[in-house]
């Protein structure tokens, strides 16, 4: 009779179990949000795709050599704008410097969060791009998916883990 009870109750068990997260990883899985169109302007896209009201935008950009490693050639300095932004917690796009076909020579993930306030309400910086062939650059590129979510996956938490993430980011060879 035992036996009988036992395994009366086990699908009862394990819908138990899946329900509270114990249970395999069948339940957790992981989302990449859609790279969006790179450009000198972006709207910032969260991860539904979905416009939070934030503008970024390279405001200009040359290629010189950076002052704290002038020996290292010419890098791509560039500086940009965040309007509509919290200053505190706002959201982070990857820049890219780029060539005539818009191949990615080395990117980076610039934070609004980093930017100075200014009196107009926009949050401003400058940053490099340490490149391998400078000569090579005809323009600096913004992808505006926000980069600053920084969710757990289920590798690192298959409890909690999950969900939507934002796409991997960019880097030197992927076509924009």
């Amino acid at each position: 009779m035992f036996p009988a009870r036992v395994l009366a109750g086990a699908p009862l068990a394990l819908v138990i179990l899946a329900l509270s997260g114990c249970s395999s990883p069948w339940g957790c899985t992981d989302t990449m949000a859609k790279r969006g169109e790179a450009d000198v302007r972006v709207q910032v896209e969260d991860l539904s795709g979905r416009p939070p009201g934030v503008t970024a935008e390279v405001v200009d950009w040359r290629r010189e050599p950076h002052p704290q490693v002038p020996s290292e050639g010419d890098q791509v300095h560039f500086h940009y704008r965040f309007d509509g932004a919290d200053e505190a917690s706002g959201p982070a796009v990857d820049a890219c410097a780029v060539d005539k076909k818009r191949m990615a020579l080395g990117c980076r993930t610039i934070h609004s969060s980093e930017a100075w306030h200014r009196p107009d309400g926009a949050l401003t910086g400058d940053d490099w791009l340490a490149v391998e062939h400078p000569e090579q650059v005809a323009g600096v590129l913004l992808i505006p998916n926000d980069q600053s979510y920084d969710g757990r996956t289920c590798d690192q938490d298959i409890k909690d883990g999950g969900g939507m993430h934002p796409p991997k980011p960019a880097s030197q060879g992927d076509q924009l």
